[in-house]
């Protein structure tokens, strides 16, 4: 059994960041995605063929995510909170302020894994990782208390998470991050329901002996998490965003032309980034 647990999906992820920094033409560069996803990464995709057929979600989702983390920075973000954060090397590879506090929240195995591996290498930013089980109600409400209290506007990131809570679970992280006027943004993925339908019919035995099946999908997408404290304020879908960026295979890329909208639709196959501003900080505007 390749995937063990949640924890290898950020293997995964890594392999197609490698295999994008490889490219000469390149939409980001992660030198380090190589080495943290190591032969097991490799062993992982080479054994899901549905996600191999589909491998430019994955680097789209973290172009379009690189994008809007350099946006919420320059409207003035001051720090990061990036839950679940696997295997991201952001804090390396991204030019950012030297001032910036970049704090990665993960499972302790993961974040040993990746500590050992980037030893010997330097953020460009203050960086901490905290080891911590999100599913730890009160572990994590304190975390975001002491965070609050450090930070002025901090921008939230959960790349990959969302999919594998509940919805009852996605709704009450939004609450405990909505309790701090201080986390102005939140960014993360989502799928539709059509979309997480297909997930499970192609990969989605995988990820159920791994004990990380496939839950999250709202048929209101992005809208969901207005009920909340947040609203959507820009949305992606990672199919348009490949289309446009010329990252789509052959068969795709003839139809991209035909599709203008990139609005959420549960009835199809969409998946996408979306950045949530918390609601409050709207009114108070």
């Amino acid at each position: 059994m390749l995937i063990r647990n949640i924890s290898d999906t950020a293997l995964l992820a890594a392999v197609y960041r490698a295999r994008e920094n490889e490219r000469p033409n390149a939409l980001f560069r992660d030198p380090f995605a190589r080495r943290l996803a190591g032969e097991r990464g490799q062993e992982i995709a080479q054994s899901l063929a549905f996600s191999e057929k589909n491998a430019w979600s994955w680097f789209t989702r973290t172009y379009l995510f690189d994008q809007f983390i350099t946006r919420c920075l320059q409207e003035g973000c001051d720090a990061v909170i990036n839950l679940a954060a696997g295997l991201d090397a952001r804090p390396y590879r991204l030019a950012l302020p030297a001032s910036l506090k970049w704090i990665e929240v993960d499972l302790p195995e993961i974040t040993d894994y990746k500590e050992e591996l980037l030893r010997d290498e330097k953020p460009s930013c203050a960086l901490e990782r905290v080891r911590l089980d999100l599913a730890d109600v009160n572990g994590r409400r304190a975390l975001f208390q002491r965070i609050a209290k450090e930070s002025h506007m901090a921008l939230i990131i959960s790349e990959g998470l969302v999919l594998y809570l509940s919805s009852d679970e996605v709704g009450l992280l939004a609450t405990d991050l909505a309790a701090h006027e201080e986390f102005h943004y939140w960014l993360l993925d989502i799928t539709s329901p059509a979309l997480l339908k297909m997930l499970r019919n192609k990969m989605g035995k995988a990820f159920d002996e791994a004990a990380a099946p496939f839950k999250f999908a709202p048929d209101d997408g992005p809208e969901f998490f207005t009920k909340f404290g947040w609203k959507p304020v820009a949305v992606r879908s990672l199919w348009h965003a490949a289309g446009a960026l010329k990252r789509l295979p052959r068969l795709m890329s003839f139809f991209y032309p035909l599709q203008k909208s990139e609005a959420f639709r549960p009835n199809r196959p969409w998946g996408g980034a979306c950045l949530l501003e918390r609601q409050s900080q709207n009114r108070e505007r």
